[in-house]
Parts: structure tokens; sequence; C-alpha cells
């Protein structure tokens, strides 16, 4: 499943349409943006990309983690993606 610009919950992103074609490939040392919603969108669908049976429940859990929960100290696509896989893997095991 590829999630999409009208499966995100927060409406507060920007968009610069001439930057998408920046975002595709595997996360990088790129710095993270949590309002470039094309960067979330990336990593979203990274993420789910990784997974054969991702759901916009999952997409938008993601979505709300970055918004919410993100340390200040990561600051890049890579980090963030490690974070993520980590904190979910540490979820998941409980």
């Amino acid at each position: 499943m590829h999630f999409q610009k009208q499966d995100l919950h927060y409406t507060y992103y920007e968009w610069d349409e001439d930057q998408v074609h920046m975002y595709t490939g595997q996360p990088s040392r790129r710095v993270f943006n949590k309002y470039d919603g094309n960067q979330v969108l990336f990593l979203i669908n990274f993420y789910g990309s990784l997974s054969n049976r991702f759901t916009i429940a999952e997409g938008r859990q993601i979505e709300h983690r970055i918004l919410t929960e993100l340390p200040g100290e990561i600051k890049s696509e890579l980090s963030v993606y490690n974070w993520l896989r980590n904190t979910i893997f540490l979820e998941e095991a409980i």
C-alpha cells in the first residue's frame, strides 16, 4: 500500500512540489524536517515498503510519532528511520 498526501492526519505541512523528486530510494543523511509533507510521506512509505501488510492506520501512527515523539537530537532521515524502527520493534516485542 502506498500512503498518500490525503491519508495524512495532520494538515500543517509545507509542500514544495519542486522537491518531490528528491525523496526516493532509501533514507539518507539529508536533514529531516518534520513539517515537510513530502519528506514525512517518503519516510512513512519507506517504512511501509518493508512490511507485507502496511495499513493507513500504521502510517498515521508513524506520522503521529514523528510529530509528537521524535527526540530533538534526531536530525537526519536515516536517524528518524532508525528511531522509528527501534521504537516500533520494542513495542512489538512487549
